[in-house]
């Protein structure tokens, strides 16, 4: 397992011979081991004690242990510090040996995947680990490409083969790899074995779209691209089986080198912890050499003078050395003030929280059967604290199924369903779906709600008959059948499946193809037409178009793609349709569904001849070859919409995240087209935006300018629509930027190779400020290192904290790279799972995690340490003014059992109860006002502020603890006439008050009360009061003499009527002004918690009334782009048939899914300001068309 680890010289170059081991070995190239645990049997103990005691306070711990085995300055026992230090310490070991045993079994589990190598010509079952750089490797299908490979040969014609790419770049669409042609015909392991060749290429880098290399066999030179590439983290697909020779392993695989470093994840409490701790020594020093003067001088002064009976320790000469003794003695006196129960705490209220999150009901997915899992227990407290989510697309938002489900024939829309009074019928009312049963070859699972389209088929429509035509005859998806009627297709992406599957449904069915022919089965007769071309599509012409001969000898044009392509290329007499057509693309892309128009012409057979003579002329663009061939189509046929189905509950997550003031970006590998309808399917971008700006430049100067021109008009619109007072008024508040205070809500979207200059040095401040102002950011085409790369930006200089929340192995490098990594149980395997701290199965969850654990967890932890330093301070400081009292001679005010229990018996559970079950309002109320939410992004329940205030209170308690005591003992008898002023009695008198005192404080800090509180509260002050007699009692002294000399203490102390009265003053004068305050707090300046708690307590005897929810309509001109996922290339390769022999395997990864149905969305009410912003739509629909 070391060679997982070896460190080697960065390269040059790589150099790999096939079939020769001896040959790599010499350059020392990594295995295909991977490695991510920290520890292994030998060295977990000394790392793991060496990473504890690099935390401040365990090493302040240890040292003062130290100071107590030292009899010289130690006036208290060693077992009192010892003990709980072990504690933590094994906790914390067995926590971080536990996350290291399933990284270990996670590695194993990889590891140890077999893959069949060629070794000595003969295929042998090797572990992933112990595969090599010049390895031949056959893989079969389904099968997870082991290494980064050179595809060799497959069971396909020509050396394809198709891979699914999902952990990669997030897509589930298929993609083609071809074999160079000398290797393309090596299919047995004979001819392999004999394979020599040397493959010179690049060294290892994380660029996931290129690779470029040259492989030397037989004296010749072969180019070799990303397109001869497999890579580790691909899934094969439909091939039987093909031979690679792995170039990269292990680390030096792409897929490894994208996969970011595994970082320490710490709480902004944490940090702010172990600064405060900082403080805290300080302070204790400072109290220190105070007491420490104070003792030099007493005993130069007053202790000399009783040298007699009251001498110095042995080896104590000076009054001078005496005060250096008793600085020490009081650094272990005042220690409690930050207890190592504190520590242990914290671990366990952490542990409590992951447990709600793990045991939560509602974060339950009955569909797969997964609960939400706190996979760490050290962020839980900072899942209250975000401000920015960084989110993928696919698969995370939606869940990447698409279905047909709607469509404009002939100027009438199929789709809608109404009810009996010719109303839209909402989702929940809709009635039974069509019913298919007449065609033999449909679908099972597709599903359309409207009736009348089946109707329009088999009444003879011929616009329908032909625009479903259309459908099962200009696409590139290939057709298998493996029993009579049994279909499957493969499509390159799952846009063109479902526009096909909806053809096969209502009646034209694609059966087969050849390379020069087309079989469609139109309702129930087969007819073949003849393929003559394939127009491929690309992203500048954004539309494909086949042209076909029919069975009557007609030669037709059919063409679909994007609405501002195709409309504007109609003949003028289909003026009308096209108005009537545009209405009905407004109405689809208004609710978000991706569009395409459908078209065709037909061709005269001279002037198809003659174009077909022109065709080499025109070069192999397909955009010259069809615009010399159809300048104007001659019919609209009409237009589809496709849902890409978003996961339940994401736009109505979305809306309530943004209105608890959290930026949420989009990162995805998808398209342009593809990304912005999904912001648009979501709500995060809407047509009442001001302006959504696109920064598409390919070179540093043309980003630069867009982003310059975008803040520009920002800046202009915000002066134009805000007055002085309202602009100013914008700027006093907390931002960071400017540009944050403007009017007016904006969007910002932005390529990859954009993004590649936005993020270098000089520009990345320029990009930042621009992105932040704006209300949804979307990166489009974007590396998985680029998705890191925007999450450090913003962490760097934003100084907030950052969830980034993804499902495929792309998505890794970001998750890690955030505060907080959650990763989605879903499509594309379990690696974003395995490296996040939480993960659930739905978007959705993501809501109730941060807005109902997160703020909780939050305001739990902070309440949990605002009381815990209070009680503290209260309890040690009692021991500093006592110093005034006693000579400075470190004399301790309490009873040292009383020390020792006091914070693991005493106190401990009662606020352990307050930080873990503690609410301030119910969880509905927590997710129906989402600004509850903003007190942890700011900051505001605990800071060097709270601090400070807890300390105070800590100090006055601690004053009156003290003094009054002091005060009444001073003149104070007993019932017998006897004084009252001893030092064991004023001992108990000031440990009982302090009992009480704290126990009422945390009773008024508790804001929601359980068995489980009143049962520690209480028991606690039994427990006390049961161990203070006990520990006081005869029996235990006769059994041991020197360690229980308060003997009968107790029992004296506390039936006199005067202690009790000492008491109860104590605790009213300590409690009161507390109360007096908050009320005060409450009555003058109350927050929104407390607001909604009133609220709660007026409504609580009516309905619970829910939120209105407005539908607020979508009106403008937006439309989705050209909506396919699509790759250039696949319409060439059909035409040339070497992809025309069909495997017998099954596609069920690529068949249809059943869809979950998503209900209408919650929309934020955009405030006053930026309301009168001119013609949002229009600016919208003119940046998006560009």
């Amino acid at each position: 397992m070391e060679r997982c680890a070896a460190r080697r010289a960065p390269e040059e170059e790589r150099r790999v011979r096939a079939n020769a081991r001896e040959y790599n070995e010499k350059f020392q190239y990594a295995s295909n081991c991977i490695k991510t645990s920290k520890y292994n049997i030998v060295t977990f103990l000394p790392v793991n004690l060496f990473e504890q005691f690099q935390e401040v306070a365990n090493t302040y711990f240890l040292f003062l242990l130290i100071l107590q085995l030292i009899p010289q300055i130690s006036s208290l026992s060693w077992f009192t510090t010892i003990v709980p230090l072990v504690l933590v310490l094994t906790i914390t070991a067995v926590k971080d040996a536990t996350d290291d045993y399933f990284r270990h079994k996670s590695d194993n589990q990889v590891n140890n995947r077999q893959s069949q190598v060629l070794i000595g010509g003969v295929l042998r079952q090797e572990q992933w680990m112990n595969v090599r750089v010049g390895d031949i490797i056959k893989l079969e299908n389904n099968q997870f490409v082991a290494a980064d490979l050179l595809l060799l040969s497959s069971s396909e014609p020509h050396g394809l083969c198709y891979i699914e790419t999902a952990e990669l770049d997030g897509e589930t669409n298929m993609k083609v790899r071809q074999a160079i042609p000398v290797t393309a015909e090596l299919g047995d392991t004979s001819q392999l074995a004999r394979f020599d060749g040397e493959v010179i290429c690049e060294p290892p880098n994380n660029k996931l779209d290129k690779f470029g290399g040259t492989l030397y066999w037989k004296e010749n030179k072969y180019p070799l691209s990303n397109q001869n590439m497999l890579l580790r983290g691909c899934v094969l697909r439909n091939t039987e089986w093909c031979f690679g020779l792995v170039i990269f392993a292990g680390p030096d695989t792409k897929l490894m080198q994208n996969s970011g470093r595994t970082k320490f994840k710490r709480t902004s409490i944490d940090r702010l912890m172990n600064t405060l701790v900082l403080w805290i020594f300080g302070f204790l020093v400072c109290m220190g050499v105070i007491l420490a003067i104070g003792n030099a001088i007493w005993e130069h002064e007053v202790g000399v003078c009783f040298q007699i009976y009251l001498p110095w320790d042995e080896g104590v000469h000076s009054a001078f050395f005496s005060g250096f003794l008793s600085f020490w003695s009081y650094i272990i006196i005042l220690n409690t003030v930050v207890p190592i129960s504190l520590y242990v705490s914290v671990e366990v209220i952490r542990l409590g929280h992951s447990y709600f999150i793990n045991w939560d009901k509602k974060m339950y997915c009955a569909k797969r059967r997964t609960p939400a899992e706190a996979r760490t227990t050290t962020l839980n407290e900072e899942l209250g604290q975000v401000e920015y989510i960084f989110s993928d697309k696919t698969g995370t938002l939606t869940q990447n199924i698409m279905v047909f489900s709607k469509c404009s024939v002939n100027g009438h829309s199929y789709g809608d369903v109404q009810d009996m009074l010719g109303h839209k019928a909402e989702l929940g009312e809709r009635p039974e779906p069509v019913d298919f049963s007449f065609n033999p070859l449909a679908d099972p699972r597709f599903q359309f709600w409207d009736p009348s389209l089946l109707e329009a088929v088999k009444l003879g429509d011929l616009h329908v008959h032909e625009f479903f035509r259309l459908l099962s005859l200009c696409h590139t998806v290939m057709s298998e059948e493996k029993s009579e009627g049994e279909l499957l297709y493969k499509a390159q992406s799952p846009d063109e499946g479902a526009l096909v599957t909806a053809a096969r449904n209502f009646g034209f069915v694609f059966r087969s193809r050849t390379p020069k022919t087309i079989t469609v089965q139109e309702l129930g007769q087969a007819v073949t037409y003849q393929l003559l071309a394939i127009l491929d599509f690309n992203n500048i012409r954004k539309r494909m178009s086949v042209i076909v001969r029919s069975p009557e000898g007609k030669i037709r044009l059919y063409c679909k793609g994007a609405d501002t392509i195709l409309l504007e290329r109609l003949h003028p007499l289909n003026q009308d349709l096209t108005s009537v057509t545009t209405d009905h693309l407004n109405e689809y892309a208004g609710e978000g569904l991706r569009t395409l128009v459908l078209a065709y012409k037909d061709l005269e057979e001279s002037y198809y001849k003659d174009w077909s003579e022109r065709l080499h002329r025109a070069g192999s663009a397909p955009e010259a070859r069809e615009d010399q061939l159809a300048r104007l189509y001659d019919e609209l046929l009409g237009a589809t919409a496709i849902e890409d189905k978003l996961q339940q509950g994401v736009p109505e997550t979305i809306a309530i995240l943004t209105l608890a003031n959290i930026k949420i970006w989009v990162l995805t590998g998808d398209k342009q087209e593809t990304a912005v309808n999904i912001g648009y399917s979501c709500k995060m971008l809407t047509d009442d935006m001001t302006e959504v700006f696109v920064v598409t430049g390919h070179t540093v100067l043309e980003v630069r300018e867009e982003l310059r021109k975008a803040r520009e008009k920002m800046m202009d619109a915000s002066r134009s629509v805000c007055n002085g007072f309202s602009y100013q008024e914008k700027l006093s508040s907390k931002l960071t930027s400017v540009l944050e205070a403007i009017a007016g809500e904006y969007a910002l979207v932005i390529n990859g190779h954009s993004l590649a200059h936005a993020l270098e040095a000089d520009m990345e401040v320029e990009f930042l400020e621009t992105a932040c102002a704006c209300k949804a950011v979307i990166c489009c085409r974007v590396t998985p290192l680029q998705k890191a790369q925007v999450v450090e930006l913003v962490k760097k200089y934003k100084k907030a904290v950052t969830l980034a929340i993804g499902d495929g192995a792309n998505d890794v490098s970001m998750i890690k790279t955030a505060h907080i990594g959650v990763g989605i149980s879903g499509q594309e395997g379990i690696q974003a799972v395995l490296a996040s701290d939480y993960s659930f199965s739905q978007f959705k969850f993501l809501q109730r995690l941060l807005l109902v654990h997160g703020r909780w967890s939050y305001l739990r932890m902070c309440k949990f340490l605002c009381y815990f330093f209070y009680k503290n301070f209260a309890f040690t400081m009692v021991h500093f003014w006592f110093g005034f009292f006693c000579g400075f001679s470190a004399q301790t005010v309490y009873d040292q059992y009383f020390i020792t229990l006091y914070n693991i018996v005493y106190t401990s559970l009662p606020v352990l109860a307050m930080g873990v079950f503690d609410q301030d309002v119910p969880e509905q109320r927590s997710m129906e006002y989402p600004k509850l939410y903003e007190p942890g992004q700011l900051n505001l329940l605990f800071n060097k502020r709270e601090f400070f205030i807890c300390i105070a209170q800590g100090i006055y308690t601690s004053i009156l603890m003290f003094f009054i005591p002091y005060g009444v003992f001073a003149d104070a008898t007993r019932d017998d006439g006897a004084q009252l002023a001893d030092y064991q009695s004023f001992a108990v008198t000031v440990a009982t008050s302090l009992v009480i005192v704290v126990s009422v404080q945390i009773g008024l800090d508790t804001g929601f009360w359980t068995a489980i509180n009143h049962f520690f509260i209480w028991g606690s002050l039994a427990a006390y009061f049961a161990i203070l007699f006990t520990m006081h009692s005869d029996g235990l002294f006769r059994m041991f003499p020197n360690q229980f000399r308060f003997v009968g203490n107790a029992q004296n102390t506390l039936a006199q009527p005067t202690v009790w009265l000492t008491i109860a003053l104590t605790a009213v004068v300590c409690i009161v002004p507390v109360v007096a305050f908050r009320f005060l707090k409450l009555d003058l300046k109350p927050e929104l918690s407390d607001t909604v708690r009133y609220t709660q307590l007026v409504r609580k005897k009516q309905k619970t009334q829910h939120r209105c929810m407005r539908h607020a309509g979508r009106a403008g001109s937006r439309r989705s782009g050209y909506a396919f996922s699509h790759q250039e290339g696949f319409g060439e390769l059909i035409m040339s048939g070497k992809n025309m022999r069909l495997s017998s395997l099954a596609l069920s990864s690529f068949a249809p899914r059943p869809s979950a149905s998503w209900i209408d969305t919650l929309r934020k009410k955009k405030g006053c300001e930026g309301s009168s912003a001119g013609s949002p739509g229009g600016a919208a629909d003119k940046t998006l068309r560009v």
